[in-house]
Formats: structure tokens, sequence, C-alpha cells
């Protein structure tokens, strides 16, 4: 440690604050720059906590833990493992999305972020150097452009904080050092016009830029980063549907690679869908699925399902035809105008059915699904008479709205619950509370990402992976199969965040163990589990 004095209580990831020794206070030049008392780690955790509750509103926790984040690393990640089911929702999803929604407003500090303008192609090397202070520690770089942020949509440079964000969860589960992350924005403008229309916005005052400029600064990024840290994981997050799977698709077959709203989120519901075949007793490659949302998310939970139902035993064109996309217009259909590629994909033939279906409530009635899957935004799409078709045609119907935040699920736990008579088997993307109903306590399963992405990560890191295969991707939503109790009525689908460490841990052998067996390792591992041990951060002092 060569820091001394101010410098070293400035820097996040050496101080301690009160927890300097005596002796350590005399050696760092730090004698009179603290009160006199010395407390532990434990002390100073109870009396952050103790001040989270004065808080009046999440937004305001939110902030005061990312002061923390901003001054003492350490007591972050001690403070918010010690409490991780009540802290996750506070600094990430649902909360985040207040924070990236009033960023500009209450700027305080960049947080180690790096902001990458699309007008400066040449200070993207320069910038991403001055950010950190030791080039060969970066294993993962989370990055975003902000136009696609949750389900709230175009943010510009204020969803910097997701990356912030995402790479705090990554920390918190799997136990990546925070020495080895680096949370950038590519600040391409904004088409919100209340953003460009804001005297305090912090990002480029302009519409988006489009086009051969935003491929020719995304090439360079890459071409940069991966100059800087050859073995590096780009993790993509938060794109707009215009660009998130054209640029994952340009990148995923030559470099280690992913992008968590596409993949993620499909990972996680693969892993929903293998308990619902447990406890339904019908086999993952018999499921229909509606999907209601065409977008990134949509697309991507689609792409894992049938991989998955490939992997059991049917062709690419058997398994698409279980998939039924419902976007604005109703269901997608090919002599539909203006499809993505993703939606191209699964469109249903346009004279399949007697008349066009328009609404989500005819989809269901014609398809009869066993599964309804809710990546929209829409919040309360899923009606009373949409939950009661699906009851009607399936024993435990599985409905799973999991759009972010809470205010924009398509359905509330409870009503599900209720308007299925406690038969549904229900997902939601933000915390629900568990639901008492006829005398049986339901828990919710939360379509937390959080519950793989960080173990999926963390396990490419280990491996060193040269890419991201679809396999390391399935044995990321098998990983944690054995912390699902499905046993009981009113069970929980997928296992409970305060399970975090465990799942993460989990996953990342699993795709450790598959990455090796895909012969995409760049590291030599006799034992995957010692491996994955050796490699897990704790936020003690040293």
């Amino acid at each position: 440690m060569n820091l001394k004095g101010q410098e070293l209580l400035r820097n996040p990831f050496l101080n301690k604050g009160t927890a300097f020794t005596e002796e350590e206070r005399k050696k760092y030049d730090l004698t009179g720059l603290l009160p006199e008392a010395v407390r532990s780690i434990d002390e100073q955790e109870k009396l952050v906590y103790e001040r989270t509750k004065s808080f009046a509103n999440d937004l305001d926790k939110h902030l005061y833990l990312m002061n923390i984040y901003d001054t003492n690393r350490t007591l972050f990640y001690y403070v918010v493992g010690k409490h991780v089911t009540e802290f996750l929702p506070i600094i990430y999803t649902p909360t985040i999305g207040d924070a990236v929604i009033n960023y500009s407003k209450k700027y305080d500090t960049p947080k180690d972020a790096v902001f990458l303008s699309i007008n400066k192609i040449e200070d993207i090397k320069k910038s991403i150097v001055s950010a950190i202070s030791d080039l060969d520690e970066i294993k993962l770089i989370v990055v975003t452009d902000g136009e696609g942020v949750l389900g709230i949509g175009d943010w510009g440079v204020q969803g910097v904080d997701i990356s912030i964000g995402k790479l705090a969860v990554y920390t918190v589960a799997a136990g990546i050092n925070p020495k080895n992350v680096l949370p950038v924005v590519i600040d391409a403008g904004t088409n919100n016009e209340e953003l460009l229309n804001d005297p305090l916005y912090l990002g480029n005052k302009h519409k988006r830029v489009t086009g051969e400029k935003y491929d020719r600064f995304i090439d360079e990024f890459v071409k940069v980063s991966l100059e800087l840290f050859p073995e590096a994981l780009i993790h993509w997050e938060d794109f707009g549907r215009g660009n998130a799977r054209r640029i994952l698709e340009k990148y995923r077959s030559h470099i280690c690679t992913f992008n968590d709203d596409i993949q993620g989120t499909g990972v996680m519901m693969v892993s929903a869908l293998n308990a619902v075949a447990k406890v339904t007793e019908i086999p993952v490659k018999d499921h229909r699925i509606v999907v209601f949302g065409g977008g990134t998310a949509g697309i991507g939970v689609s792409d894992q399902i049938l991989l998955e139902k490939i992997k059991s035993g049917l062709s690419e064109e058997e398994a698409k035809k279980h998939f039924y996309i419902v976007d604005r217009y109703g269901l997608v259909t090919e002599d539909m105008k203006e499809l993505t590629e993703g939606q191209k994909k699964y469109a249903r033939k346009s004279d399949e059915f007697k008349k066009p279906l328009k609404n989500l409530e005819e989809v269901i009635k014609e398809v009869k699904p066993t599964v309804l899957i809710g990546t929209s935004g829409v919040p309360g799409a899923f009606t009373e008479e949409v939950v009661k078709s699906m009851a009607k045609f399936n024993d435990r119907p599985a409905i799973m709205p999991i759009s972010n935040p809470t205010k924009l699920c398509e359905a509330k736990a409870e009503d599900i619950i209720r308007w299925s008579e406690g038969r549904a088997l229900v997902v939601t993307g933000s915390p629900s509370k568990p639901v008492e109903y006829n005398g049986v306590t339901y828990n919710i399963g939360q379509a937390n990402n959080a519950l793989l992405y960080p173990g999926l990560g963390f396990g490419i890191i280990v491996a060193k992976s040269k890419i991201v295969t679809d396999n390391m991707l399935s044995a990321a939503a098998h990983g944690i199969a054995s912390l699902q109790d499905l046993s009981k009525m009113g069970a929980s689908i997928l296992p409970p965040v305060n399970k975090l460490k465990e799942a993460s841990k989990l996953v990342a052998m699993a795709v450790v163990n598959e990455a090796i067996s895909d012969g995409v390792n760049r590291r030599a591992i006799e034992n995957v589990e010692e491996a994955v041990e050796k490699e897990i951060w704790e936020p003690i002092y040293k």
C-alpha cells in the first residue's frame, strides 16, 4: 500500500474509514484525520444498516448505499451481502430504475465508470486507460448505451447506473473482485425529448446516432477493450431492440461476450420452465409457449427455450412450432411489416388461423398454451380473462409476468393466484410478497437474473473462455436445479434471493465444466470447484 493520508481515505478500494487501527493510522499518516474510536467492520455495518432505516423512500436508501460504495467498497459489499434479500432490490432492480431517471439531478461522482462519447471515437483508449490503475486487472466489462433501460426505455447517458449496478450484483452474488470490473456507458445521444429539453441533462444533447458511425464506434470499442484486456468478458446491457441482437450476433462467435437481456433472461426462464416441467409432469419439449412482448427480452427468452427444446430431442423446425409471439398488433405473422430478425424467426403463417388474432385474449383461446411469459412492459396486460383462460386449459398454468420494474409488470402475483384459484405457477420480474389463498402460502419465484448471470459471468472468467457457447448457457440454466424444492403446494418455482451466493457458485461450476467440455477454456483446470473457490473475493479488510 503506497497511498497515505487523505489520498488513502479517498481510495474506495483501500479505505477502511474508522476501522483503521492505531498502528495503521500512524503508519499511513492518518493521525488526526479520523475520530479516535476504532470500529470493526461489524460495528460499521450495524451503524450503516440502522441509518438505512431512516430514509423515507428506496431511492434515498439507494443513494446512501451508493455513497458508501463511493467511499468504502469493502464496507458496501459487506453490508449488502449481509442483507442481500433486503438490499438487492435497492441497489439494482427495481430501485435502479428510479436512480436512472433521476441520475442527472442527483449526480455526485462518476463511480469509477467510463463515459465514451459517440463524437469522440479517438478518445476511447485514452478514456479507458485513465479510468483504471492496473491494465492487467480488468476481467469483466459491462457496457450499455442506455437505449433500452429495463422497461423504462431510452435514458441516454443516465443508463450508466445500470452498468455500475450490474457489476455490483456480480460482486455481491458471485464474489468477482471489484478491482477486476469496469462499467462503461456509450453516450450515443438520446431520443428522449424529456432529456433533450432538460437543462440538467449530463449527456450529449442530440438525437441518437445510428448507422455506420455507430457501428464504427462499437467496433473500435471492442478492438480497444481487447487490446487492453485480451481475456476480458464483454457484457452488453440494455441496448435498444435495433442494436442488441445485431451486436451480439456480430461478435459472439469470435470474442468472449454475451448479452444479459437476450441470453441471461432467457437462461433464467429455461430454469423456470424446467421447474414447471417437473411440477406439471409435462416435458419441456411438449410445452406450448406464448410470449407477450416481441422485443429483445421476449425473443431472447424464446431463443433460449428453443435451444432447450432442441436439446430435449426436437428438430429446430419442430421446436419453433411451439412458440407464439404477441406484440403490439397481436400475434406476430409473416405478412406483418417491419418485423425484427428475431420476430421473423418465430412469425406464424398468416393463414394459420381463420382470422388475424389481434389481442392476447384471442391468442390464448386459440392456441391454448401451457406457458404465458410477459416481457412487454405493459402493466395489467394479463387480465382476469387471460388468466382464467389459461386456468381453463391447464391444471397448473405457468404464468410469468417478468417485466421490470414492478409498475410495468403485466399482472400482480396475488391477482394471478386468486383468478386461477391457486393453480397458477407464477414467476415475476421484481420481488413479490408471498400470497395467502385458501389456507396455502404461495411463495412467488422471481425471475431475477441475479440468480444466474453472476455465476455465468464468473464461470466464464474462471475458465478464461474464448467465447460463450450455447452449451455453457444451457449449463447455467441447469446449475440451480438442486436449489429448487418443488414438492409442496405453493413452493417457489425459482430459488429465493437469499440463496444468491450458493446459486452463483453452482452456476459458475457448471459453466466452467461446460467450457472445458466444449474446448473453449484458455486456462487448464484440474479441479473445477477449487478453481472457482480460489477466485471468490470476500469483503474483508486487509
